[in-house]
């Protein structure tokens, strides 16, 4: 049974950082591993990917340049580095996983097969 668990969220202020990490266990390989955010009532949207044999890296307009998103491929961890938060970073960070390929990409929540329980990020002005 393949498990993503996700750590690392909290309270930080405007212009801080946070790392997130999520560790999978029950698979050792993925096509994509993704995250997500979802703030109250707002739909579930991309952050940021990547692949797991080549390691390239896509991340949504809102967040380039301020975060970072790698893989540990020894301890099949995916980590977000978030630095210079804003309050519209708020909202619960979820870690996906693509179990197959998919040919239309990887910004599409339908598209990953598995998902964390989700870690809140609070950023306060």
């Amino acid at each position: 049974q393949v498990q993503l668990v996700e750590s690392g969220g909290g309270l930080v202020q405007a212009g801080g950082s946070l790392r997130l990490s999520c560790a999978a266990s029950g698979r050792t390989f993925f096509y994509v591993m993704g995250w997500f955010r979802q703030a109250p009532g707002k739909e579930r949207e991309f952050v940021a990917a990547i692949t797991w044999c080549a390691g390239s890296t896509d991340y949504a307009d809102s967040v380039k340049g301020r975060f970072t998103i790698s893989r540990a491929s020894a301890k099949n961890t995916v980590i977000l580095q978030m630095n210079s938060l804003k309050s519209d970073d708020a909202g619960v960070y979820y870690c996906a996983a693509q179990g197959k390929i998919y040919a239309s990409g990887k910004y599409d929540p339908s598209l990953y097969d598995y998902w964390g329980q989700g870690t809140q990020v609070t950023v306060s002005s």
